[in-house]
């Protein structure tokens, strides 16, 4: 595969067939995944920093669009928690083939749960996690965060109503989030029940984060049944945490993940 070039593959069966667009840089046995947030792409810049990242250091790296987002297929709408998680895990199974770091930012770091969660309950492919870095992480989002303290009851009533809501966003135009999504994320909460991770994890999170309050990450520190928890909190950091020492951060990271796992191979 070409530099620079997605690969796609095909995810669900007859009309729920969609293609999703894949980045796989393959080198070493150990690898990085990394998940994007919600209506992000994997040419942000985290992810390219992360990429560029994985090839100064031998490592293989993979990254993906959900459907309905950046290069892949299919209509935002249409997304829901369990469809975009489904492509998460046909993704690993296809392409993480040995110890691997997920690395999940906001929406990615619910991913990045739940793909832990899938892994302890079955088998996906050939590979397994070695750590977790969450960035700003968001699981339960569209419960906690949005239907319980943002929407008015309004809200709520046009979404059961009308089935969509156009949410302004700071970054981009209008977010629909709609009555699917809302539903299915009631399928996927993760925070009121102990989180099986069976590994290390680390989040990175901001104290001036305005979309995911902080006290919001404590939550998964409280719930994760992993002992090797690491929570650090910027102080000044917003919800993106994109300046050059946040990336640095974020690297510096999953280097210390990617050492543990050598250290226990």
């Amino acid at each position: 595969m070409e530099a620079g070039i997605p690969q796609f593959i095909e995810v669900g069966k007859g009309e729920d067939a969609r293609k999703i667009a894949v980045r796989h840089d393959a080198r070493g046995a150990q690898g990085v995944l990394w998940l994007s947030g919600f209506k992000s792409d994997m040419l942000g810049s985290k992810a390219e920093v992360l990429a560029q990242w994985a090839e100064e250091h031998e490592l293989t790296c993979t990254r993906m669009d959900y459907s309905g987002h950046g290069e892949s297929e299919g209509a935002f709408t249409d997304g829901t928690i369990s469809r975009w998680l489904e492509e998460v895990k046909t993704v690993f199974a296809q392409f993480c083939k040995g110890p691997t770091v997920v690395i999940g930012s906001s929406m990615g770091g619910w991913m990045a749960l739940l793909l832990a969660k899938a892994l302890q309950e079955a088998t996906l492919g050939s590979g397994h996690l070695n750590g977790i870095v969450l960035v700003a992480p968001a699981p339960d989002f569209t419960e906690e965060l949005m239907w319980k303290h943002e929407f008015s009851e309004a809200v709520k009533q046009q979404i059961m109503e009308t089935g969509r809501y156009e949410r302004p966003s700071d970054y981009d135009e209008p977010y629909i989030i709609t009555r699917a999504l809302i539903e299915d994320g009631r399928r996927n909460l993760l925070l009121d029940a102990p989180i099986a991770t069976g590994c290390p994890i680390t989040i990175l999170q901001g104290q001036r984060d305005e979309a995911v309050p902080w006290k919001h990450a404590l939550r998964i520190v409280e719930g994760a049944m992993s002992e090797d928890v690491l929570l650090t909190l910027v102080k000044d950091g917003d919800h993106r945490l994109s300046r050059p020492e946040d990336l640095e951060r974020m690297c510096d990271a999953v280097a210390a993940l990617c050492v543990k796992s050598k250290a226990g191979d």
